[in-house]
């Protein structure tokens, strides 16, 4: 791997001698008359390791040390001394040099000790980097997914969490829509206060404002004491609001003010309560088209969905299948006691060919079921319910043995192309393939 070095010597000729010295080592470097140039081209980023002298006019290298690492933690500095500024030098390593050396250099140890510094970078950011992948996935540990479309889950996620924007999560019912809301608080800067949840299609609206706005005493029959509401609880944190679109116009509107101005009061009240809540909300309903009908208020739409997160309906993503087989199958044979070691070839066939209507919520009753009902060490297809073992004759292209390359691809496209009633643009994403390609496939099979 080449690495860029930056050289930071006021004196030209050792300046040049140990440029053309660690080019040898096949490094490029660039080199500074001064330690202010030098951290100017640092700042432009892109430099592994710094060489520099102590004694500068201007800007010293212990000065340079010390914006180095404000800049940049980690980036080694190797120190270049005189004799008699020993002592200095090692205070540089205490401001965090990796080390230095003292004039006249030594070419061949300097070579050694800007590999041995490169090495140890490539460690700490190789380490850094394992870091960040597991804590990515310990935050999006209850997600199980690695498809294309799940991968895009996670990015469009891990970016607009740390944010302060509304989120709007879409999705069919058992997506798993509340575990994508649960990562946007944990990767938020939000994560130490509270995450509340209301499902707003589980409540009546006169319940549903109290539940978010809460009451004063006496404000309505049954209210004997105040209540605080959801808002209030979730100050300084985040509320999750379920099935937003099934909330009435009246709530919509408080609900609109509410955004737009931070303020509320309580049902009977006349106490305006300052809340600071980030709102994110899912919905299984179109909501462009519930506002086409009049049943929802295009503002508060774009009020909630300054950042959209479509989470895709298993059938969709039948590539993650076999990481949520596995793990589910390992949850519930432990919560049953069993011993379950995996599943048949039949068995899996006939999951892959359902197309799961109910989405994961249903796939984690299946499997259930499965581990309940097995007999052995592995699931049958027989453990598996009849919808099931029906779906395991469909949607399957059978290709017999002995078929070329060229006439299996026939009857790929033929069968893919078929099953989805003619629309090439939809067998084109199935298939991996570009819809020119498929059109000219297409072309190729009706000529």
């Amino acid at each position: 791997m080449k690495y860029r070095l930056l050289v930071a010597e006021d004196e030209k000729n050792i300046r040049e001698g140990l440029a053309a010295a660690l080019g040898l080592d096949g490094h490029e470097v660039e080199t500074a008359a001064s330690g202010a140039d030098a951290f100017k081209r640092f700042q432009k980023g892109d430099i592994d390791l710094v060489i520099s002298d102590l004694r500068m006019p201007g800007l010293s290298g212990e000065e340079l040390l010390e914006k180095i690492q404000a800049e940049s933690p980690g980036t080694p500095v190797i120190i270049l001394t005189g004799h008699g500024t020993v002592e200095t030098a090692v205070n540089a390593m205490r401001l965090g040099a990796w080390d230095f050396l003292t004039k006249p250099v030594n070419l061949d140890y300097l070579s050694l000790l800007v590999k041995q510094a490169l090495d140890n970078r490539e460690l700490v950011l190789k380490h850094r980097r394992l870091e960040e992948e597991l804590s990515r996935h310990k935050r999006f540990e209850d997600i199980i997914g690695n498809s294309a479309a799940m991968r895009r889950v996670f990015d469009t996620t891990g970016r607009a969490a740390p944010t302060k924007a509304s989120i709007l999560i879409t999705g069919e019912s058992g997506v798993g829509k509340e575990l994508v809301a649960d990562a946007i608080h944990c990767l938020s800067p939000r994560k130490d206060k509270p995450l509340i949840k209301v499902h707003c299609a589980a409540l009546a609206a006169s319940l549903l404002e109290s539940e978010l706005f809460g009451h004063e005493k006496g404000a309505f029959t049954g209210a004997v004491a105040r209540k605080r509401g959801r808002f209030e609880l979730a100050n300084g944190g985040t509320l999750f609001l379920d099935e937003i679109g099934e909330i009435d116009q009246n709530l919509q509107i408080k609900l609109l003010r509410v955004l737009q101005e931070k303020k509320f009061e309580r049902v009977g009240g006349e106490e305006t309560i300052e809340a600071d809540v980030r709102i994110v909300a899912a919905t299984n309903k179109d909501l462009k088209e519930e506002i086409e009908k009049g049943n929802f208020r295009d503002d508060l739409y774009f009020r909630l969905n300054v950042v959209n997160i479509h989470v895709p309906p298993l059938r969709e993503r039948k590539d993650d299948l076999p990481l949520m087989i596995t793990a589910f199958l390992k949850e519930f044979a432990s919560e049953n006691g069993k011993n379950i070691e995996g599943i048949s070839d039949k068995a899996r066939s006939c999951l892959y060919a359902y197309d799961w209507p109910g989405n994961i919520r249903e796939l984690r009753n299946c499997m259930e079921s499965a581990v309940v009902m097995s007999r052995g060490k592995l699931i049958t297809e027989e453990d598996l319910p009849p919808s099931l073992r029906k779906a395991s004759d469909e949607g399957w292209i059978r290709i017999p043995m002995g078929t070329s390359m060229e006439e299996a691809e026939r009857i790929i496209i033929r069968e893919t192309v078929s099953a989805h009633k003619g629309n090439q643009s939809k067998a084109a994403e199935i298939l991996g393939i570009g819809r020119k390609t498929i059109h000219r496939k297409i072309s190729d099979l009706e000529g």
